[in-house]
């Protein structure tokens, strides 16, 4: 996927971002994290839509957490996509499943999008909190203290990470393996979760400790950046 630099250096390339469409566990208001639920009826609606939306988006490579419903997320929003191409999950260092699962034909080679998993790009770890009903959660512990584990950027939640944390590993990846590719040229979606993507956000919108918590990212809403010249910009959202 490397092309020369100078060809590229004026063109426009696209980054799309979205959070995974509702869960099952969203329905039921209950705290996620890293459990691995998928989607709800209504999550697959919203990805579908959001298909519809950028259906005629050029995209190179698809980035997705290792969680189920940004998964689905991604293939079903790829579904709809006018491309016609076929998303291919690689498995680098996974034995057989990367060595077996290769594609020798080059014109089918083109017609495929290389998905990349990631853990960095999973949803904030609510610890001891998973599970539980959020409404109930409150009547326990106080409304005020729930806020702060829920939108602090430096508390966690018992036994569970901080905004903070989850930044510190969503931020790198994003750095070392998401920006090269669009340096190379190449548009991108990742498709992960509320938080990891909040962190990724505050770091190319120079948001504070105080603006990022208070940043809401919709289920199933595309946040489309431009980068060019080493600039990224955002677009406005057509809603």
């Amino acid at each position: 996927m490397t092309r020369n630099k100078n060809s590229i250096s004026l063109k426009n390339k696209k980054l799309i971002m979205m959070r995974h469409g509702e869960s099952c566990w969203n329905k039921q208001n209950l705290f996620t994290g890293w459990v691995d639920v998928p989607l709800s009826k209504k999550g697959i609606e919203e990805a579908l839509e959001a298909g519809k939306r950028i259906c005629d988006i050029p995209i190179d490579v698809i980035v997705t957490s290792t969680l189920v419903r940004a998964q689905m997320t991604a293939f079903l929003v790829m579904s709809v996509h006018n491309s016609g191409k076929t998303p291919v999950v690689l498995h680098p260092g996974e034995g057989m499943l990367d060595t077996w699962g290769r594609i020798y034909n080059e014109e089918t080679k083109e017609k495929c999008i290389p998905v990349v998993y990631s853990w960095e790009l999973n949803e904030r770890m609510y610890g001891e909190l998973q599970g539980l009903n959020k409404a109930e959660t409150i009547e326990k512990y106080g409304e005020k203290q729930v806020k702060i584990w829920r939108r602090s950027y430096d508390t966690t939640p018992p036994e569970g990470e901080s905004l903070a944390m989850t930044a510190a590993r969503a931020i790198p990846y994003f750095t070392s393996k998401v920006l090269p590719l669009l340096e190379q040229g190449h548009n991108v979606f990742i498709s992960a979760h509320g938080n990891s993507l909040r962190s990724i956000c505050m770091h190319l919108d120079n948001l504070s400790k105080e603006e990022v918590v208070n940043l809401e990212l919709a289920t199933g809403e595309p946040i489309i950046y431009n980068y060019q010249n080493e600039c990224f910009t955002k677009e406005k959202s057509s809603n």
